[in-house]
């Protein structure tokens, strides 16, 4: 199962939207903690710290913007953000901040699902203190899952964006019998890694005609049929990534080295020799383990 793809939080839509019954869940609450992005877990397991309201009462908290999660095991679960806050808290200083994609090989796909959510929602929140429309302050609403602004006159409202993004197996039958898989790389990347091409759906767009559009963009390769495989959630900072499989009708590599610094056709004999992502070797690499692309391409090269 791809990862961050396996959440199996009640979201509490209807219950939300009533203000009284979001004060209410939080005297039995559990509450994760956030900074800078972060989530704060233990040091030697990575689970991530969860505090009872009690807690959060004795560290001055319980006035903080508090962002409600959902109902995980029939417990209400909510996420604070204290990034720019000074604190000096001992309650906070029982774990590690980590930034999750560090740690989410260590975790179970449920709890690695739930830490994404409140990573997400939280980073949402810091980054639309203001309306939009006319600047002014804005407050949260529906347990944090909406914002609105405090201009009277303005009340513009607004939600968590998610930008899609398409990611594709590029494949394509060479005069040799073989088929081959299209692989690129960005500068910014670990040495020797490579990955599926990918990029944003633009206003207008399909999904599929996205992913034409993209491969052109970055390989000059002209794509044919286009066929959904998964998606998964990637709230880093607010994505879903949407797989497919593409038919290559060209094969000649033009590069855009604006867009990626590299694109190669790979076999499957050639794939399965690539190393892991944080193997301290020489030579091609896999991509994360808890990325999308790995998973397509772990598909693609066990097709028989």
């Amino acid at each position: 199962m791809l990862r961050f793809s396996a959440m199996t939080l009640d979201r509490c839509s209807s219950q939300r939207k009533d203000s009284a019954w979001v004060k209410e869940q939080k005297l039995n609450a559990g509450f994760l903690v956030l900074c800078d992005d972060k989530n704060l877990v233990c040091g030697d397991s990575y689970r991530p710290i969860i505090f009872s309201y009690e807690q959060i009462v004795s560290s001055a908290l319980e006035d903080s913007e508090m962002v409600f999660l959902g109902v995980q095991s029939s417990q209400p679960m909510f996420a604070i953000d204290i990034t720019g806050m000074e604190l000096d808290s001992h309650l906070l200083n029982q774990g590690k901040w980590n930034e999750l994609r560090q740690i989410a090989s260590h975790l179970d796909n449920d709890t690695a699902s739930f830490l994404m959510l409140s990573r997400g929602l939280c980073h949402w929140h810091k980054n639309n203190r203001f309306c939009g429309r006319c600047g002014q302050h804005t407050r949260s609403i529906e347990g944090g899952h909406s914002l609105v602004c405090s201009n009277e006159k303005c009340g513009h409202q607004t939600f968590p964006r998610t930008d899609a993004a398409v990611i594709m197996t590029v494949t394509k039958q060479f005069e040799d019998g073989l088929e081959r898989i299209l692989l690129g790389r960005q500068k910014s990347w670990v040495k020797g890694v490579y990955s599926c091409l990918a990029g944003y759906v633009d206003q207008g767009e399909t999904l599929e005609q996205t992913v034409r559009r993209e491969v052109f963009e970055e390989s000059g390769i002209i794509v044919g049929d286009v066929k959904y495989i998964a998606s998964q959630p990637w709230l880093f900072p607010s994505s879903l990534m949407v797989g497919f499989i593409a038919n290559a009708e060209t094969d000649q590599i033009s590069i855009d080295e604006d867009e990626i610094e590299s694109a190669k056709w790979f076999s499957r004999d050639e794939l399965a020799r690539f190393a892991e992502y944080n193997d301290d070797v020489d030579g091609y690499k896999l991509p994360r383990k808890d990325s999308i692309s790995s998973f397509l391409m772990e598909q693609w090269l066990n097709q028989t």
